[in-house]
């Protein structure tokens, strides 16, 4: 009989057990997909992919006990070799190699050329060959800043006694309601897959108070256009005792500082990869919806055509005035009309014609939907009678109310066109790893 009793050590090192010149002189053994090999002759440069960047090593014939002519881009294989400094290297040294090992071949040669600095190829065909494409530096590079994004909320949001909950995605009843659900057979019911985690971290408020979750979304709109998926990740909180939905906007914006100082500190090297400027998020702008395309109209001459939304045009228009006029990549627009909000969001008791909600536009792109929900049960029962709702058809949200909430309110964020925002991508496909679009269901 054995017993396992934890992560064994093994004799394989990796890049950041080299950090500071460590190994200088050192035999060391080191694993890897070989990235690209270039055959000087009797001198070759291997270069290995490792999560952590690429990594050089050097064959000379002769000095190095293996044949050059086996090894082929995308062979996995163990090296043994002698460390030396190397500034000219991509980590600062490289390996003169003494062995190599394969531990596997490929069945084929690669259909692009992921070796490249950029991959030259059209969107449609990176993404049907999603698996392959992201073993590209760069294109990794998008999803370890996604991951730094992801990592920076939680940190953030645990800092300030957020709870991390988990919430279901198969459900009986989309929370923003409308045509736009992906229905299925739940053994004979009728369910949906979930639109937004919106009652149930409403719920969970009255259980801790304050409450988040990262996770999937389904929206089975038919839009074909840049900056929509119809699965997508969402960054969702909610806060109880709040005093007003501007305790909502305050908490993001301390998020947002937050994850902005932990990319420069953590994530440097992808950050100069893609040439990312970091936004600053020291002071975001809020402005009232009616007044934001006032402003913008006025500017730049654009007719309002439709006064209880906003129209990508508008909000390009509106990101480009706050740009210009406050130096902000960031405006909160507050105050939406309440007959584009959903039935829970609490009405300005100054003007129930418009919300105590917001979005925030990146650059132009509305990156999150949040605001102060309604917490008195009378309350939402006459705003759900006034627009022709029944009441019985979410009754285990409204017990919630029945029983007694806090006020409180939250947001969701679109973690896919933030980080398409970040990195001046120009389609949201570019910063999911493996979009779901009308068109794409695999791979």
């Amino acid at each position: 009989m054995e017993f396992i009793d934890g992560v064994k050590k093994k004799e394989v090192v990796d890049i950041r057990d080299m950090a500071g010149g460590a190994r200088e002189g050192q035999t060391v053994r080191m694993n890897g997909a070989v990235h690209t090999i270039r055959d000087m002759g009797e001198v070759a440069f291997v270069i290995l992919r490792k999560a952590q960047g690429l990594v050089q090593c050097v064959y000379e014939e002769g000095k190095t006990d293996f044949d050059i002519h086996e090894l082929h881009e995308e062979c996995t294989v163990e090296v043994t070799g002698t460390v030396k400094a190397e500034e000219r290297a991509p980590q600062g040294f490289e390996i003169r190699l003494k062995s190599i090992r394969i531990l596997s071949k490929p069945a084929a040669p690669l259909p692009i050329p992921v070796s490249k600095w950029k991959l030259n190829t059209s969107l449609e065909t990176k993404l049907a060959l999603r698996p392959v494409s992201l073993r590209n530096v760069r294109e990794r590079a998008k999803f370890k800043i996604q991951e730094g994004i992801v990592r920076g909320f939680r940190e953030y949001l645990f800092s300030q006694g957020f709870t991390e909950i988990h919430t279901p995605k198969i459900v009986a009843r989309g929370a923003e309601g409308g045509s736009n659900v992906f229905k299925l057979d739940y053994f004979g019911k009728k369910a949906e897959l979930g639109q937004s985690p919106q009652f149930y971290k409403q719920t969970m408020v009255g259980v801790y108070d304050r409450v988040f979750e990262t996770a999937p979304v389904f929206r089975a709109e038919k839009h074909n256009t840049t900056r929509h998926l119809n699965e997508y990740t969402s960054l969702d909180f909610e806060m109880g005792y709040i005093d007003s939905f501007e305790d909502v906007m305050a908490m993001e914006t301390g998020m947002l500082q937050y994850v902005m100082k932990l990319l420069e500190r953590d994530y440097k090297k992808e950050l100069a990869m893609l040439d990312v400027t970091l936004p600053d998020v020291s002071r975001i702008p809020a402005v009232r919806f009616d007044e934001a395309k006032k402003l913008a109209s006025e500017k730049y001459g654009r007719k309002i055509r439709n006064p209880y939304d906003l129209e990508p045009e508008e909000e390009l228009l509106i990101g480009r005035y706050f740009k210009e006029e406050c130096g902000s990549d960031f405006v909160f627009i507050t105050h939406y009309p309440s007959k584009k909000r959903p039935f829970y969001a609490m009405d300005d008791p100054a003007d129930p014609r418009f919300t105590l909600s917001f979005d925030l536009l990146f650059r132009g792109l509305e990156v999150t939907t949040g605001g102060q929900r309604i917490h008195d049960y009378q309350e939402i029962l006459a705003k759900m009678e006034k627009r022709g709702m029944d009441p019985e058809d979410i009754a285990s949200y409204l017990m919630i109310f029945k029983y007694g909430m806090p006020p409180h309110g939250g947001l969701g964020i679109g973690l896919e066109r933030l980080t398409m925002r970040l990195l001046d991508e120009q389609n949201v496909r570019e910063a999911a790893m493996f979009p779901r679009d009308v068109t794409r269901l695999e791979p």
